[in-house]
């Protein structure tokens, strides 16, 4: 102890002043962290308790069993069965059929209800109803001048009933439905005729039109999305890691470089509707790519995507011990061959882990899509690859912008459902990333 020290007074086993507000004060930063991590943590229930709660339900739909008549003096008057002739007759001409199906099931179960008709008892069925059973006639003519028990979606405001969304009070204000027809769903799910399975549509249907809520579905924005992945993934991946390894291993370290460098950070921070715009410009105005196409959307994305790849790349070649490349060198090997057949597969895992991480990044992108086009509505599937990389197509984030841009309350249960839809995406493509990571990763 110096001369100028000022000896300490009291035993050691007893805190000081000093000691008892550093104590203090820590205690005080442990608390502040863990109220953090109790407000993300109550932020993140909330956020899914909302998004569960509108959106589980459209995983769930009514639809009501009829056995339809199809007289041949309506259908096909000739007899003679022409595919031509039978699609003469509209879906106009087979909607009067499933009204008469709706009051032959009501006379089976004896169902009568006062003040309800027949036009409004057919009501209850969607507006889908009609084009579904002309499809199934004009596939199997031989049904024609029989019956024929096919499952309908009810419309969705009688869906809407049995959800929560309608009501009897609010029916009485609705002009398209009426307490009757609720009541009719009601004496329908009570014989059986109406039930609520699982509905497989909302994940393989495609989009349906404004009066058709209950017919829409996420498979041409799931196939869309998976083709913009695909695109994504061939181009971005090879690019990505072809420059980090060039930047990495065997670029000079210089100005220009170092520039190339900061661009490529900069470019990963700078706003998704900006690559949006680029997308316009180059791949539509320019090169006269179709908009709404699955290529344009994938080479949108894949600029974005690449920032991302090539600097998780680089720190994953980064983090390979340079012992690495010094032993496969003094035994002969040449510097592409040190990096080829022992750097890069020991930064296969964060590579990988980096590339799932830009894709999921890309997946929930909606910004530059939309600049692109493919907010169009589309109800038809795009064709298999490689046509379908140019058929008109949507995606899971833009289809639920979508939806959340109609009036019908049905879309947007619809698009908290498609939420769902997205997440389970985003999670499993965070979950492989972190278990590729850690079945593969060294530690040195």
């Amino acid at each position: 102890m110096s001369m100028g020290d000022t000896p300490r007074k009291g035993s050691l086993l007893e805190p000081d002043a000093r000691t008892r507000r550093r104590n203090a004060a820590e205690a005080r930063f442990h608390l502040y962290g863990l109220v953090a991590v109790c407000l993300g943590i109550l932020a993140l229930i909330v956020l899914l308790s909302s998004i569960l709660s509108n959106g589980l339900s459209s995983f769930r739909q009514a639809y009501v069993t009829l056995e339809v008549s199809l007289p041949e003096d309506r259908l096909d008057k000739s007899g003679v069965r022409d595919p031509e002739v039978l699609a003469k007759v509209s879906t106009f001409g087979y909607a009067p059929l499933i009204r008469d199906a709706v009051g032959a099931e009501m006379e089976r179960l004896g169902i009568q209800i006062e003040g309800l008709n027949e036009k409004d008892a057919g009501g209850i069925i969607s507006n889908n109803a009609p084009a579904r059973l002309r499809d199934h006639v004009l596939a199997n003519s031989d049904l024609i001048g029989g019956t024929v028990t096919m499952t309908f979606l009810a419309n969705g405001r009688i869906d809407g009933y049995f959800k929560g969304r309608v009501t009897m009070e609010s029916a009485e204000r609705d002009k398209n439905v009426s307490p009757e027809q609720l009541q009719l769903a009601d004496a329908l799910k009570e014989a059986g005729t109406l039930t609520r399975p699982f509905n497989w549509a909302f994940i393989t249907a495609g989009d349906a039109s404004e009066n058709r809520a209950e017919a829409s579905g996420l498979g041409v924005a799931i196939l869309g999305s998976l083709y913009m992945m695909i695109v994504v993934l061939v181009l971005a991946l090879p690019i990505g890691v072809a420059a980090s390894i060039y930047l990495e291993e065997f670029a000079p370290k210089n100005r220009i470089t170092d520039l190339i460098e900061v661009n490529i950070s900069n470019l990963a921070a700078v706003p998704s509707i900006v690559f949006g715009i680029l997308g316009l410009a180059i791949f539509i105005n320019f090169a006269g790519l179709p908009q709404s196409a699955p290529i344009v959307g994938g080479l949108v994305l894949t600029l974005m995507t690449l920032p991302t790849i090539i600097i998780s790349t680089r720190a994953s070649l980064k983090a390979v011990p340079p012992s690495i490349r010094d032993a496969a060198l003094g035994v002969g090997a040449s510097k592409m061959q040190a990096v080829l057949h022992h750097v890069l597969p020991l930064a296969a895992p964060g590579i990988l882990t980096g590339t799932i991480i830009g894709l999921a990044q890309a997946l929930g992108e909606t910004a530059p899509l939309l600049l692109i086009g493919m907010v169009a509505f589309v109800a038809e599937y795009p064709a298999a690859p490689p046509e379908g990389f140019f058929d008109p197509a949507s995606a899971l984030p833009v289809q639920i912008y979508n939806w959340t841009q109609r009036a019908d309350p049905a879309f947007v249960e619809r698009a908290s459902g498609a939420i769902i839809v997205l997440l389970v995406f985003l999670v499993s493509m965070n979950a492989l990333a972190i278990f590729l990571r850690r079945k593969f990763e060294r530690r040195w």
